[in-house]
């Protein structure tokens, strides 16, 4: 692998997830996308009572992530071999408490829409 493409990047993320479940995870991560997008444009603010809810969901997003991608290679803690291993696991920690701390965001403003007052 002398180039890294995007076409390499999809190859490798199929082979690690599976293709069906790679392209679900794909297209709900582009369904969130847009309905956080309208829910922006729509309010056309941040609700900050709705974004502080959202961050107190996102250690739980950071654990429920590394959790699925441990489940999903099957491997556990017990295989990480090194340092790139450890920056991998928090980039997937990260990744996922932001998805599921837009994902609350965007399913709060759509059951509740309209403005807080702070």
């Amino acid at each position: 692998m002398k180039e890294l493409t995007y076409g390499t990047m999809i190859a490798v993320f199929e082979e690690i997830f599976g293709r069906s479940l790679f392209w679900v995870m794909v297209a709900v991560a582009a369904a969130v996308t847009l309905a956080y997008l309208f829910v922006l444009i729509r309010d056309r603010a941040i609700s900050w009572r709705k974004f502080l809810l959202a961050q107190l969901s996102m250690p739980v997003g950071a654990v429920a992530a590394v959790l699925f991608v441990l489940r999903v290679t099957h491997s556990g803690l017990r295989d990480i071999g090194g340092p790139i291993d450890v920056i991998v696991l928090l980039a997937v920690a990260g990744i996922g408490a932001v998805g599921l701390a837009i994902l609350v965001y965007t399913v709060q403003s759509l059951l509740r829409p309209g403005r807080d007052g702070i």
